[in-house]
């Protein structure tokens, strides 16, 4: 996988939100929970995990509501005040990260997920690779989805 030179932007639908990406994402897998399911209208939706710090919104207002993940935690889920497109959500349990949603970045080609969560709540067609991190639900920690972002980081 071959990273941009950092940092990237992005924004919403509508173009009211804009947001710096300063550095690197930690990792990006797919989410196939049914409120991933319900979020974008399809099987699943990828996750960019990313530090607070590297993230920095340049222009817009977000609106957000908490929510019960199906993992039983928090998260707030936080989009544009005016077309409503998902940005990031902030998970309450772990303040000092943020999990971006790719499709909102201007140029997502290089963001390839390298696992998936939630795989028991995969629509029964969707294929998973069984060579990826995979995780039946919430990962007790994303740690093994990290070092697999690394791993394909490092091979270019």
């Amino acid at each position: 996988m071959q990273l941009p030179a950092f940092p990237v932007e992005g924004g919403c639908q509508c173009g009211a939100v804009r947001y710096r990406l300063k550095a690197a994402p930690l990792g990006l897998y797919a989410c196939h929970c049914k409120d991933c399911q319900r979020f974008s209208g399809t099987t699943h939706t990828m996750s960019m995990v990313v530090r607070v710090a590297d993230a920095e919104l340049i222009a817009g207002e977000l609106v957000g509501f908490d929510k019960a993940a199906d993992s039983g935690r928090t998260v707030r889920m936080l989009g544009c005040a005016d077309c409503g497109t998902k940005v990031w959500n902030e998970p309450l349990a772990s303040p000092d990260i943020l999990v971006l949603k790719p499709g909102t970045l201007d140029d997502m080609s290089w963001a390839r997920p390298v696992g998936n969560i939630w795989t028991d709540r995969a629509q029964p067609w969707v294929t998973i690779d069984p060579a990826m991190p995979n995780f039946p639900g919430q990962p007790a920690s994303r740690q093994p989805l990290y070092d697999a972002f690394a791993a394909e980081v490092a091979k270019g």
